[in-house]
Parts: C-alpha cells; sequence; structure tokens
C-alpha cells in the first residue's frame, strides 16, 4: 500500500491507497512541533480503527510546503513504516510535466500536485482553484505543463485581517449569507468575504482565460472550495481529492 502525505501550512492530509482505491483519508492540524513519533502514535491509531496493517505499507511519497516538518515526515516513513519516502523537490524526482516558470523551485509541491492530478482526470488546458491557507489559480497547458498561477489571502485570513484590524467587528465563519446586503454587522461581514471572493474568483478566472486565448476547464478544491462552487459559473468541477490523485500518479511515474 501507497502512503500519500500533502503537508501544507493549515493541516497534513494522510492517505492510504491500496492499488485499486483509497483505504482511508485523515487530515492532522499541521504543526512543526510534532515529533514522527507522536505523529506515528496517532497513525497507529487510526490503522487499527480501519482495518490497517502498518506492515502493508510498502511505499511512501510527500509532498510538503512547511519545512520545519520535513524531518518529521521523513523520519515518520522511515523509522515507523520502514519505507524511503519519495519526497516532491527531491533531485531526481520524475514529475511527468514541464514547470513552465521563470522559478521552477519555487512552485510548491502542492501546486505540482494539483497539476499532475487535475489533467490525469480532466485533460487541459485548466485552471485549478485550490481554496487553501491560501487561495491559488494554477493553469496547466494542453499537454499537462505547469505554466504559473495566481496566489491570493484566503478568505480565511480575510476574516482574521478584519478582525484584527477593527476594534468592533467580531470573528466570523466563512459562510455564503442569506443575501448580499447585510443589515447587521456579522452578515455585512459575510457577504464582503464570501461575495467578495466569488467576484475575486469569476474576475480572475475571464482574465486568465483572456491572457491565454483558449476555452479552459475550471476544477476547484480544497477545505473551501464546496461552498464557492454553489455561488458561481466559473467553477466546473468540484474535485476534493486532486492532490492525492496527483501525488499517486508522480509515485507510479517514479517506480515505472
Amino acid at each position: 500500500m501507497l502512503l500519500a502525505i500533502d503537508s501544507g501550512n493549515t493541516n497534513i492530509v494522510f492517505g492510504v491507497h491500496d492499488g485499486a482505491g483509497w483505504r482511508a483519508v485523515w487530515r492532522s492540524a499541521a504543526s512543526g512541533d510534532r515529533t514522527a513519533d507522536e505523529l506515528a502514535v496517532w497513525m497507529m491509531q487510526l490503522f487499527e480503527m480501519k482495518g490497517l496493517e502498518r506492515r502493508a505499507v510498502d511505499a511512501a511519497i510527500i509532498a510538503n510546503v512547511v519545512p520545519s516538518n520535513d524531518f518529521s515526515l521523513r523520519s515518520l516513513c522511515r523509522d515507523h513504516f520502514g519505507v524511503e519516502p519519495l519526497v516532491i523537490g527531491d533531485a531526481g524526482v520524475r514529475l511527468g510535466i514541464e514547470l513552465l516558470t521563470d522559478a521552477p523551485e519555487e512552485v510548491g509541491a502542492d501546486r505540482i500536485a494539483n497539476a499532475v492530478g487535475a489533467f490525469c482526470e480532466h485533460g487541459g488546458p485548466l485552471i485549478v482553484i485550490d481554496f487553501g491557507t491560501a487561495t491559488t489559480l494554477d493553469v496547466v497547458d494542453g499537454e499537462g505543463n505547469y505554466c504559473g498561477g495566481v496566489i491570493a489571502p484566503s478568505a480565511a485570513h480575510s476574516v482574521d485581517a478584519l478582525h484584527r484590524a477593527a476594534a468592533q467587528l467580531p470573528r466570523i465563519d466563512v459562510r455564503r449569507p442569506a443575501s448580499v446586503v447585510g443589515t447587521a454587522t456579522v452578515p455585512a461581514m459575510q457577504s464582503g468575504v464570501y461575495w467578495g471572493y466569488v467576484g475575486l474568483i469569476e474576475g480572475l478566472v475571464r482574465r486568465i482565460r483572456e491572457e491565454r486565448g483558449t476555452p479552459m476547464k475550471v476544477v476547484a478544491t480544497g477545505g473551501l472550495a464546496e461552498i464557492f462552487c454553489e455561488a458561481t459559473d466559473a467553477i466546473d468541477l468540484l474535485d476534493p481529492d486532486v492532490t492525492l490523485r496527483g501525488l499517486r500518479e508522480i509515485f507510479a511515474r517514479n517506480r515505472a
């Protein structure tokens, strides 16, 4: 079985694939302070709950954008699963795509996995929107190559900024309000964040398509993707498995 690890700034996602499908997917809060042993204790309990054997894991792949997590995640794979992980970004790892950017070394491992996972399932050209710690829009061409993208603050960070900067504004959840015009502070804030982000997505998608000069399918993933997909025709598909699918595909390309 393959252990796939997607280590982001907010969460770490662990997926176990048996060759036919994902047997389990778990999510943990990201923290550079957690040791490999602590992660292993947590994971062994989850393995037991799912009826999975640790010894059945014979391969691992990691996409990590938090440098302080690198040692713990590599050690987790080596010391507790007995496998040497394939790590996106390491020398010699074959992605199967070209990174057509000015600084390929700066492209996040999660964005690479998203590009591969989306293209394998949906073809191209396309735009992958990831509603994660940041809101990213990544462009993949008709051959599956990564062409660059856009990085914007997440909706959740906009909420936090409002709360910190204005003494009388409370902390709110990101959700679709009942109407665009709020008649109290909280719904007015919710409208500004929610519909403001819908406008951001619609505007960026339109401008990317105009700049590229070609029709492009738009695929959304990430924690807040579902609540924004329902509000706009700019997003064609919701695909929560993009990143893990990309990790599995990259692993397969390196094993072949």
